[in-house]
């Protein structure tokens, strides 16, 4: 126990790498960035499904009723690298990155309770964009510069348990927090000075999830399961600055004199967010699932829509279809036998709307869709530990080229560490 205890105070010590970028898409410039999902590798993998996932060898932040099924003391540490292929009118352009995706601890309340803890990144700013005015003779006239940096995370406590044999419910809340900073700046040809637009925003607010699971044994190695959670509405609040002032470029940028000097205050509504599942399987062998969400459109204020000009939302949704297969769960003789294989596929109408024209009430629809793939490889055979290697792969595409938009063609590569086993044991010999 206090290896395990040690290992995961030393993990605890790296939560400073979630200040990191992990985003460098362009539409991480509108409201608060981009959003990072809150699937565990293992979701990832099958398209994203979890909300009736009830299994001993799937780690799941979907339903926090599924936290009642823990038995043993399971803390998962997760990474990714992220490839994005964009593509607009008049070209393309590679860009990466890596990043910490999740720390988290689950711990087992006798045999009908658990709960976890843990931090994720929430959304991710991070891009750098350019606009260029041409004049007369195809000349660049005028340049204009937008930049930004941060995003925003969560801390969350959540806990599961089962009242009644093959129910659980479940209750998660969560602290989001973070910095957002941005940036636009302008330069004419011919004209001395330029300026620059800056903005920080400080993020915060608290969040509340609620969740049900039904498990349902229609015959013997055919188990049916029924999920939904409510993420119930919630407001976060953001207070920082914006300052105007001009700048000399004759040796990089030089402040010159300040034109604005203001406090800003705005706020991030997130609506109810409904989401439904159902799995049927057999735990130990393979498993089927579906998972539909759907929620209203988000409302911005204050700062965050200043910012935003070109960003409206509407209502959202997302269908997920996924599972794995097992071959042999105890087998000896083979070590393939004992690997998970999952495969997945995801439709998100993401409810994110980006006027690319100009042109005043042309909104495009920004829709994301995802095929995924991948592998539980497990590290051990030792009585009363299940440790595993989630390898998760998914490729996707986000946006379109049409109307001056970006389209994104992304590739996803996963990877976490799951180490389970039991903490607390009574001595057999004394």
């Amino acid at each position: 126990m206090i290896k395990n205890i040690s290992i995961l105070t030393l993990v605890l010590f790296f939560t400073q790498s979630f200040a990191q970028k992990t985003s460098a898409s362009p539409y991480s410039v509108l409201g608060i960035g981009d959003d990072v999902s809150s699937k565990t590798v293992e979701e990832m993998s099958m398209g994203g499904v979890g909300t009736a996932t009830n299994s001993q060898y799937q780690f799941t932040f979907s339903n926090p009723a599924s936290y009642s099924s823990i038995s043993l003391t399971t803390y998962t540490l997760a990474g990714q690298n992220r490839g994005i292929s964009l593509k607009d009118a008049s070209g393309k352009q590679k860009t990466s990155n890596a990043s910490l995706s999740y720390l988290a601890l689950g711990i087992p309340i006798g045999e009908k309770g658990g709960f976890v803890f843990g931090l994720q990144p929430n959304t991710s700013v991070g891009y750098s964009l350019s606009d260029n005015v041409l004049d007369i003779d195809g000349e660049i006239s005028e340049i204009t510069v937008y930049e930004g940096d941060g995003g925003t995370n969560r801390v969350f406590l959540g806990v599961g348990y089962e009242p009644i044999k093959n129910l659980s419910i479940g209750l998660e809340g969560e602290y989001v927090f973070g910095n957002i900073d941005n940036s636009i700046t302008n330069q004419e040809r011919d004209v001395q000075l330029g300026t620059k637009y800056v903005t920080d925003a400080r993020i915060k607010g608290f969040g509340l999830k609620a969740g049900l699971l039904y498990k349902k044994e229609l015959k013997e190695n055919l188990v049916l399961n029924l999920g939904a959670t409510i993420q119930l509405e919630n407001e976060l609040s953001s207070d920082g600055h914006e300052y105007l002032y001009t700048l000399s470029f004759a040796n990089g940028e030089s402040p010159r004199d300040t034109i604005l000097n203001n406090t800003s205050t705005g706020f991030y509504k997130k609506p109810l967010k409904t989401s439904l599942g159902a799995s049927l399987g057999n735990p130990n062998k393979w498993q089927a699932s579906i998972d539909y969400s759907f929620q209203d459109a988000i409302q911005l204020g204050g700062n965050l829509l200043n910012n935003s000009p070109k960003l409206a939302y509407q209502k959202g949704s997302k269908f997920s279809a996924g599972g794995f297969y097992l071959p042999k769960h105890n087998s000896i003789s083979s070590y393939w036998d004992r690997v998970i294989y999952r495969a997945g596929i995801r439709v998100e109408q993401t409810g994110l709307m980006v006027n690319g024209t100009g042109n005043t009430g042309q909104f495009d629809a920004i829709d994301d869709f995802g095929i995924s793939f991948g592998v539980g490889l497990p590290m051990g055979d030792q009585i009363n530990q299940v440790s595993r290697l989630n390898l998760g792969f998914e490729f996707g595409k986000r946006g379109t080229t049409d109307n001056g938009l970006i389209e994104e063609n992304y590739f996803n590569f996963k990877l976490s560490l799951t180490l389970s086993n039991k903490w607390f044991r009574k001595r057999e010999i004394n």
